[in-house]
């Protein structure tokens, strides 16, 4: 097997992995990259925006505040008071890579409002494009910086352990190629899990191969049943399903059901501005009943759109609509994950040698639910906090032994998982779901053998998700349990699991056995 080393290896290319590449100056860095810079990463496809408070009104406090409400009393404040306070440096430091923000006839950062928040404080580029022009930057300010070195078309599929300490991690070419990147830092910037599931926004690369990795190396997961369902991805027969941006709710669209009436505003008292997961749902069950559900930007945009929101347009022109005098179809779709590797303010994992940024980290911010366009925020403040912690600290023993790679087979059950997630663990959950679509997983990964790494890892993040989705006996944020409806305040505690945790608590289901129906892993709340 091929091997090569590097001073910090860096395992995906989303705004997350390219900003901590861009702050390691003086070290040699290798960024593993899927797919070529700028595709198959989450952040090329933001279309919301970022947030920030940058407005003259605004203030970092206010920002903070916004956060933790939605985060329904789990966010964690530090972090919370990190991305918020540290935010306007980043968009500053943003605009010196190149980003090109939407700015007004003054020259002032046009600034709109989504969901949840209280001033208008999200940043735009071309309208709806922001997640790609942020890449683009990003990716033109790699290619010239000298350090970092860039590896396109390899998938990480296992991480290297020696002595409890992460040194690289095991990689497979898109020729079939087997390579060991040796590493004194490795940084997992591997994005999310929207692809475990039939109905998502994300890329198919966001399939949750980091969580796995991770929980296999030892490290803690946090949060993990936290899963966001954006409300309005374009229900059109394509997958991933492409995304009718939030901000379009913001300047004034509505939700009508199939006889153009408003819905929301019986739901929520901030009606199409209510959080996500509260529009989710109200959309989610009218889908269920058979109704169709509509998102209706002809008053609020009209001719405009074509200007104002390119990308949205563009997605409806290939799936011959017009927004402009057409409602839009939309259903609610995986898109953002809350939960998934425990860091440090700073990056670190509970392992030694690694760190973990963007989607796949779980910092604590978003708590049970994130609030609108702070994804790109959180990635970018973490993404500078992890690079300037391993600049501070890379101390890394040589590595002694390369360990063997395990043999798999090449089948790949993706679909069929994803349409299991979305069935058992989606909008909404309940104890049943959970337990039928876990015993299939269970089933699956007794003939681990025959499945490509790839698949092996999806079931242990699907894995790791429905464990935590049972445990959770309440629903809260972005985890909504039919049989517990209600929020239970003895329960507003984070999750913190492992692998190992995770499987003795399958094992005590005794799943295998001759077992009907559900099996009572929660106790009626007091």
């Amino acid at each position: 097997m091929k091997s090569v080393k590097t001073d910090v290896l860096i395992i995906g290319a989303g705004a997350a992995g390219l900003v901590s590449a861009l702050e390691l100056e003086g070290l040699d860095v290798t960024v593993l990259a899927k797919a070529p810079v700028g595709e198959g990463s989450s952040s090329s496809w933001a279309q919301g925006g970022i947030a920030a408070a940058v407005g003259e009104d605004d203030h970092p406090k206010a920002h903070l505040k916004d956060t933790l409400d939605v985060g329904v009393a789990l966010s964690c404040d530090k972090a919370a008071h990190v991305i918020t306070h540290e935010g306007p440096q980043l968009i500053e430091a943003l605009i010196a890579w190149g980003v090109n923000f939407d700015r007004d006839a003054e020259g002032k950062l046009s600034l709109g409002r989504e969901a949840a928040h209280s001033f208008r404080r999200i940043l735009h580029a071309q309208g709806d494009s922001t997640g790609k022009e942020i890449m683009r930057a990003l990716g033109q300010a790699v290619s010239h910086t000298q350090n970092i070195h860039v590896m396109q078309d390899f998938t990480a599929h296992d991480l290297i352990v020696e002595n409890a300490c992460v040194k690289g991690a095991f990689a497979k070419g898109k020729d079939g190629s087997d390579l060991a990147i040796i590493a004194k830092a490795t940084v997992l910037a591997t994005g999310g899990i929207g692809s475990l599931f039939a109905y998502t926004t994300n890329p198919a690369e966001s399939g949750g191969e980091g969580i796995a990795m991770a929980a296999r190396a030892g490290a803690r997961l946090a949060d993990l049943e936290f899963v966001q369902f954006h409300p309005t991805a374009i229900d059109v027969g394509v997958t991933p399903m492409p995304l009718a941006t939030e901000a379009l709710r913001g300047e004034g669209a509505h939700l009508i059901d199939a006889r153009g009436v408003r819905f929301m505003p019986s739901v929520h008292p901030d009606a199409e501005l209510a959080p996500r997961d509260v529009v989710a749902r109200a959309i989610w069950r009218r889908v269920k009943a058979g109704e169709k559900v509509f998102l209706d930007a002809r008053d609020a945009v009209g001719d405009e759109f074509p200007t104002r929101f390119p990308t949205v347009w563009g997605y409806c022109q290939d799936a011959g609509l017009d927004p402009r005098v057409q409602p839009i179809p939309i259903t609610p779709a995986a898109h953002y994950h809350m939960g998934g590797v425990d860091v440090t303010l700073d990056g670190q994992t509970s392992i030694k040698g690694l760190w973990a940024v963007g989607e796949v980290a779980c910092t604590g911010v978003h708590g049970a639910n994130r609030l609108a366009s702070n994804s790109l925020l959180e990635a970018v403040v973490f993404g500078r906090r992890a690079a300037q912690d391993i600049l501070e600290n890379l101390d890394n023993e040589p590595l002694a032994n390369l360990p063997a790679l395990g043999l798999t087979g090449g089948i790949d059950l993706g679909a069929q998982l994803a349409n299991l997630m979305y069935a058992a663990c989606g909008v909404e959950r309940n104890e049943a779901s959970l337990f039928d679509a876990l015993s299939q997983i269970v089933e699956w990964e007794q003939k681990s053998e025959l499945y490509s790494r790839e698949f092996c890892n999806r079931l242990i993040s699907a894995k790791m998700i429905l464990v935590c989705a049972l445990e959770r006996c309440e629903s809260r944020g972005g985890h909504f349990r039919s049989d517990y409806p209600e929020t239970d305040e003895k329960q507003a505690t984070r999750s913190k699991t492992t692998l190992r945790e995770v499987d003795a608590f399958i094992r005590g289901l005794n799943i295998g056995a001759d077992i009907q129906g559900t099996v009572n892993t929660c106790q009626t709340p007091a």
